[in-house]
């Protein structure tokens, strides 16, 4: 199995950052085991120093633990901590980009479509 890397950002935080999106999308869960550095290695044809660094990275965080003799496990209340840190990071960052964008475009809340062709209702 091979992946497609971004030249821009270091293949340990890319990484770092699908093991993220997994654990978001509920493909990872709290308690799982993270596949071991090697195997990852082997699929993803890369350094297993690099993903020595991805889930060096995670523990830092105290998204993951390591277990003697088992493995790299998503920690409970892993994913509630990425939720909080992703709508913190949404709101401060994402959000302001996308009003002004809005604002540049001329677009108000009401103009917005809504899955089923629903609108925004501005009460």
């Amino acid at each position: 199995m091979s992946h497609a890397w971004d030249q821009n950002v270091p293949i340990y935080q890319q990484l770092r950052d699908r093991t993220v999106s997994h654990i978001l999308a509920g493909r990872l869960k709290e308690g799982d085991l993270l596949p071991s550095v090697r195997q990852v290695a082997v699929d993803l044809q890369i350094n297993p120093l690099t993903v020595s660094k991805a889930y060096q990275v995670l523990v830092d965080e105290s998204l993951v633990e390591s277990q003697r003799g088992v493995g790299m496990r998503i920690k409970a209340g892993a994913t509630h901590q990425l939720l909080e840190a992703e709508r913190a990071r949404f709101l401060s960052q994402d959000w302001p980009e996308i009003l002004k964008r809005m604002e540049q475009l001329n677009l108000s809340f009401e103009d917005l479509p809504l899955p089923n062709n629903q609108k925004v209702s501005s009460q």
